[in-house]
């Protein structure tokens, strides 16, 4: 994209030598444009205002906390037009550093909360289903098919086919259309750790993962709030 831009960019420079703006007395906003290097200088504003504008929104939708875009570029044009001013509405910027670390912070801890109210009821009522099995540290399994060849250990390498869901029954990741997948056993989260060495060789099972087994330390992963549930079949032990 960036790229794109670039060259579009670079194009309008080079065009900029020859062409005529279509009004040279044209107003827009506050600024005229007389000359071509006005127009041009314009329009590569536009084509980087643009740029910036979808980076910003990302940025905006992935916080922690569902962002304000109007007030994101109101800051942002305040420090454009206001160089001078070193306060953050009012704040230094450890202050304000400080100020938005707790914010976060708060909203992670409220988000965790609403998730594991939500996971633990679940888990609650599953361990109930028949066939279904807890383990002392939460891990829950129900045997599909039992398969006949050995344990993996934690140190072993091998290769399984699995279909990942969530809650809602939403499909976040599978192997169904791919080749199996190959992993370290000590490589993967604690609850597929755990898992895989529960089953002989051969084996399906269909596991519910807690959220503090799977990605609740890793700040900032998509799923580090989210209780998984995984449909794993393990195919061989690797040499």
């Amino acid at each position: 994209m960036k790229r794109l831009i670039y060259l579009a960019v670079s194009a309008i420079v080079m065009l900029g030598v020859t062409f005529t703006s279509c009004d040279s007395k044209k107003t827009l906003g506050s600024v005229k444009l007389k000359t071509d290097i006005d127009s041009v200088s314009y329009m590569i504003g536009q084509f980087q205002g643009n740029n910036f504008r979808q980076q910003a929104q990302q940025q905006v939708e992935n916080l922690p906390v569902k962002g304000n875009f109007d007030a994101f570029l109101a800051g942002f044009l305040h420090a454009v037009h206001h160089a001078e001013d070193t306060l953050y509405i009012g704040k230094s910027v450890q202050e304000a550093g400080e100020y938005v670390n707790a914010v976060f912070m708060k909203a992670q801890e409220n988000e965790f909360a609403e998730a594991k109210a939500e996971a633990d009821k679940f888990l609650a009522e599953n361990g109930k289903k028949s066939g279904v099995i807890t383990t002392e540290n939460g891990l829950q399994y129900k045997v599909i098919k039992e398969g006949t060849g050995p344990k993996p250990t934690a140190t072993d390498k091998v290769k399984v086919h699995y279909h990942g869901t969530l809650i809602n029954g939403e499909e976040f990741d599978s192997t169904k259309d791919r080749e199996p997948f190959e992993t370290e056993v000590g490589g993967v989260i604690e609850g597929f750790k755990q898992a895989l060495q529960l089953m002989p060789v051969g084996s399906k099972y269909t596991f519910w993962i807690p959220i503090e087994l799977a990605y609740f330390n890793a700040t900032g992963h998509p799923m580090n709030n989210k209780m998984l549930i995984f449909e794993l079949e393990l195919l061989e032990i690797l040499k």
